[in-house]
């Protein structure tokens, strides 16, 4: 089930700006970067630099998904901060609600996932052909038929979470793919980027960055 495309309106909300770093916490709803057509030019990374002209691309998050997210501000600091990204010196976690009532406390789920390919963008859990997808998982709270979870993904596939939270039989409230079901329910995909850590491409000091879900 693919919704119709109609992100929302509403000023950028910046997290952090400094001369190579920016900072900003993307809505749901909005691409990170243009799709094909120009139904669905408009992204965050066109957002972004109609502010900031040199703002450069480093790392995506998935349409429905909101949260924290970093661009460069200079050559330099895309090819640092994609590097980190590529050698996952970077710490994520995010926040999901997700269906069902989970048993267990914490978790790992180390499950290789692919391309669905007859029924793409959807990904899959595959032994044989997937690339190692690792997720450490954390049960905040419990109740009404549904659960609160903190995702720390150790790996950065393709709709990782996504399919691993549907894996574990818990899958994301409001997603669109995997749980279309819910998705009259929920408003929004139930999944946020709640903390971003990465060194600064400059100095190398750690940085931490954090937004709020609004769920």
């Amino acid at each position: 089930m693919i919704t119709a495309y109609s992100p929302p309106d509403g000023p950028l909300e910046i997290l952090h700006e400094d001369a190579e770093l920016l900072v900003v916490n993307k809505p749901s709803g909005l691409l990170s970067v243009p799709g094909r057509g120009e139904h669905l030019a408009d992204c965050l990374l066109t957002r972004v630099q109609a502010a900031f002209p040199n703002a450069l691309l480093v790392h995506r998050l998935d349409r429905d998904t909101s949260g924290v997210m970093v661009f460069a501000l200079s050559a330099h600091a895309q090819r640092h901060l994609s590097m980190q990204f590529e050698k996952r010196v970077t710490k994520k976690t995010y926040v999901a609600r997700v269906a069902g009532e989970v048993a267990d406390k914490e978790g790992e789920l180390d499950l290789p996932l692919i391309v669905d390919w007859p029924n793409r963008p959807l990904q899959k859990v595959c032994h044989e052909t997937g690339k190692p997808a690792l997720t450490l998982w954390k049960r905040l709270k419990v109740g009404g038929g549904e659960t609160r979870l903190r995702l720390t993904p150790k790996t950065g596939r393709s709709h990782q979470l996504r399919v691993h939270c549907l894996a574990l039989g818990h899958p994301i409230l409001g997603d669109p793919l995997y749980a279309p079901e819910t998705v009259e329910e929920y408003p929004r995909m139930m999944l946020h980027s709640e903390e971003l850590r990465i060194n600064h491409p400059e100095n190398g000091r750690g940085m931490k960055f954090r937004a709020a879900p609004e769920f």
